[in-house]
């Protein structure tokens, strides 16, 4: 299958493509600030540079798309219809990044709370109940 649109208006909109501040990314943010965390962004001394740091818990929190990080058995993790194979070795290198930076972490004695675009779009209360049990409950 081709693709429909040019491949400049194409680079225009993955160059729209963000890494950091994202939609889910912001939600988590206010609601850890909300509920009386304190957090540091994007540290890039640790592993992965984490989207959120709780140097106060040893914790780090990764809010991960589900469609760039491989979400297993996630409908948000379809596979393009064109240049499979490409996309096969680009998803395979994000998914084997993602692991060895949070063994990592874990290896440097981190917690590590990985938060899925999914979970935070259909049910995102149990979403941040699942973080703050992972952080050990009331700041």
């Amino acid at each position: 299958m081709a693709d429909r649109i040019s491949p400049e208006r194409r680079s225009a909109v993955m160059a729209r493509v963000r890494g950091k501040d994202t939609s889910p990314e912001m939600f988590v943010r206010r609601l850890l600030h909300a509920a009386g965390y304190r957090f540091r962004l994007h540290d890039s001394k640790l592993p992965g540079r984490p989207d959120m740091v709780l140097k106060r818990f040893h914790a780090v929190i990764f809010v991960h798309g589900c469609y760039w990080h491989r979400h297993p058995r996630c409908s948000r993790a379809s596979m393009p219809g064109t240049r499979v194979e490409f996309w096969k070795a680009k998803f395979a290198k994000t998914v084997k990044r993602d692991r060895r930076n949070a063994g990592q972490l874990k290896r440097l004695g981190w917690r590590v709370v990985t938060v899925w675009e999914c979970q935070l779009a259909n049910n995102p209360e149990a979403a941040f109940y699942r973080i703050l049990a992972e952080l050990g409950g009331v700041p």
